[in-house]
């Protein structure tokens, strides 16, 4: 997730210049659409486009993560039952980031430039601003990626379902990352910018509920699987505590957060969430 596309443009999925609507008490409609819109590349038309529908969307967003996850869950299950685990980690790695356009990755490698840079506030800002990568995004872009396809394949490896359903677990932990990133304490580090337009919008009531809904989601889906209805809330749980962590030092660091921020947040939770899995065993 990444605020490179100015404040008024709509997301990578979305149709349509997207319409600005004063702000005001947006329905869940509103919300759905401005998530899926922002989030995916799903073909959406974003009909609302202000802070009251972007703080539905964030709250919906781990309803993002389980379809995306989904999608990716079982292209990965289908190459790992043709051609092995690895493979198969690789392919639902691949959806996930080709169904978001690669966001959630720029985002995290923007971050990590501006975290490594170690310059001021404003200079570091600028830096994740720039389209090029340097090295510390480079070297967190190669490490999460390493990271997310080696605990996957270990998942992939007991079974097919067992890898389908620790891929649902880390985009639902991606997306839950997303709103805790949006809460009313947290500011935007800059004006404009999709970052802006999300930051707090979401109180911690909501926030906790919404993450608690994604775990029962969750647990649901791993009933088929024994243990994993409770190893899945777990790690997305955990995941989610990993991107706080991650949205902590930068609100020290940059002085809130920007969308890139929030991408790196979701990747954090995503990879989080999947070390859980390989550590539970």
């Amino acid at each position: 997730m990444t605020d490179e596309r100015g404040p008024d443009a709509p997301g990578p999925g979305a149709q349509g210049p997207g319409e600005r609507e004063p702000d005001g008490r947006a329905g869940w409609v509103d919300g759905l659409r401005f998530a899926f819109g922002t989030l995916s590349v799903l073909r959406v038309r974003v009909e609302r486009w202000d802070r009251a529908a972007g703080g539905r969307a964030m709250l919906a967003a781990p309803l993002v993560g389980l379809v995306l996850g989904t999608t990716a869950a079982g292209a990965g299950a289908l190459v790992a039952w043709r051609a092995g685990g690895p493979l198969g980690a690789v392919a639902a790695v691949g959806v996930l980031a080709a169904l978001t356009r690669g966001l959630h990755l720029d985002g995290l490698a923007d971050v990590a430039d501006g975290l490594g840079s170690g310059r001021p506030a404003e200079d570091a800002l600028r830096i994740m601003k720039q389209s090029d990568i340097g090295p510390f995004g480079v070297l967190t872009l190669v490490l999460v990626l390493l990271a997310q396809v080696a605990a996957l394949a270990g998942q992939f490896a007991v079974s097919p379902l067992r890898g389908a359903l620790a891929v649902l677990a880390a985009a639902v932990a991606a997306r839950c990352a997303l709103t805790w990133g949006c809460l009313r304490s947290v500011p935007a580090a800059r004006p404009g910018g999709l970052g802006a337009m999300v930051a707090s919008t979401v109180t911690p009531a909501a926030a906790t509920l919404s993450t608690a809904a994604a775990a029962l989601l969750t647990a649901t889906a791993g009933a088929v699987d024994g243990w994993s209805s409770l190893r899945l809330p777990l790690a997305v749980v955990a995941g989610a505590g990993c991107a706080w962590i991650l949205l902590r030092r930068c609100v020290r660091r940059f002085g809130g957060i920007t969308g890139d921020v929030l991408g790196a947040m979701a990747e954090t939770a995503a990879t989080g969430a999947l070390l859980v899995l390989a550590l539970a065993g």
